[in-house]
């Protein structure tokens, strides 16, 4: 069916929007299965003949049979039953699966939009640009699960970053080119936010969003649970102030929380800045809507930021955490995205 410019035009937006929302999708089940400690489950990266779970009793037994022989099996789970075996499966090879979809769901219009024609140069190479970013998050994830096959219980917290961050990246890109695709025109005011301070703010929340990867790979958010003090004290009493320094801070759970906690503070004081300099000035009320939504969600997310410190990573709260980040992390290209479109 040949498509008109309008229709093309409705059609590329509905399937960046739903590729955006089902890469956020992953990202949040990405974080379940991580809360869960199912990440270790499947043991194989079969690309094709993974898609299929096991299904017969022998079938259950022989997944189950290889994860018996990593050490998280041997050092933390030993006494881990079937039934409980497949809870910790099912989350990952959900994971996997949508992962599966998302790509497949991208390459095939993406195949039909190219050989019809129906995209601009500039849009052929973003697109396939994701495309890549998208099989290389493959690769990702497995390098992720290796790590944590052989001498670790758990997988590297600094491949955990990796595959997170891309994840954000993935996002970011789709979501960039869905608001590209809807807007129509430019705005009519003539002024600009000074000093790129939007995008600075973008670049710090994925920054924070890749060491609360790191909070998360080392089990950090399980300690010093109070706020605003690390116990008794603002820097944590198990480590030395010259620790931040050096590769301690990402080895260290004390720091990475620390330092987490703290880029918070400085996002938040940073974006006051922000908010002061739009509700100062007039001919900035074309964003004021957009900067509100932001600090409402960054204040959404510090508020549960906090609860999950006092409750210790209890997965109700660090997973309500994960999918605020996103939302605010959604508010923020569309803050972004508003302030780059004046003429």
């Amino acid at each position: 069916m040949d498509l008109n410019k309008n229709q093309n035009n409705k059609f590329i937006s509905l399937w960046l929007l739903l590729i955006t929302f089902l890469v956020a999708l992953i990202i949040i089940v990405g974080g379940l299965t991580r809360l869960t400690d199912s990440g270790l489950s499947i043991t194989k990266w079969d690309l094709f003949t993974g898609i299929f779970p096991p299904i017969s009793l022998d079938d259950w037994e022989k997944s189950f049979s290889l994860y018996k022989k990593i050490p998280e099996y041997k050092l933390i789970n030993s006494s881990m039953t079937l039934d409980q075996f497949k809870i910790i499966y099912w989350w990952e090879y959900a994971h996997r699966l949508l992962g599966r979809a998302i790509v497949l769901l991208f390459i095939l219009p993406l195949i039909y939009l190219t050989f019809k024609r129906k995209l601009s140069k500039k849009n052929i190479f973003s697109f396939y640009f994701i495309l890549f970013l998208m099989l290389f998050q493959g690769f990702v994830g497995w390098y992720m699960v290796k790590s944590g096959l052989v001498d670790r219980t758990d997988v590297s917290q600094y491949r955990l970053s990796l595959h997170l961050t891309l994840a954000i990246i993935i996002f970011c890109i789709l979501f960039w080119n869905f608001l590209k695709n809807v807007s129509q025109s430019n705005f009519e005011s003539k002024i600009k936010i000074s000093f790129y301070l939007p995008i600075i703010f973008l670049i710090i929340l994925i920054l924070q969003i890749s060491l609360g990867a790191f909070v998360s790979g080392l089990d950090a958010g399980q300690i010093y649970q109070s706020w605003p003090l690390m116990n008794q004290s603002y820097f944590p009493d198990d480590s030395m102030f010259t620790d931040l320094f050096s590769l301690k801070v990402f080895e260290t759970p004390s720091l990475a929380q620390f330092i987490h906690r703290n880029v918070a503070y400085i996002m938040l004081v940073f974006f006051l800045v922000i908010l002061f300099i739009v509700f100062k000035n007039d001919d900035l009320t074309y964003l004021r809507k957009s900067t509100i939504l932001v600090f409402l969600f960054l204040l959404l997310q510090f508020f549960l930021g906090i609860l999950t410190i006092i409750f210790g990573a209890q997965i109700f709260f660090a997973s309500m955490h994960q999918l605020c980040s996103i939302v605010l992390l959604a508010a923020t290209l569309i803050l972004v995205f508003k302030n780059s479109r004046i003429n």
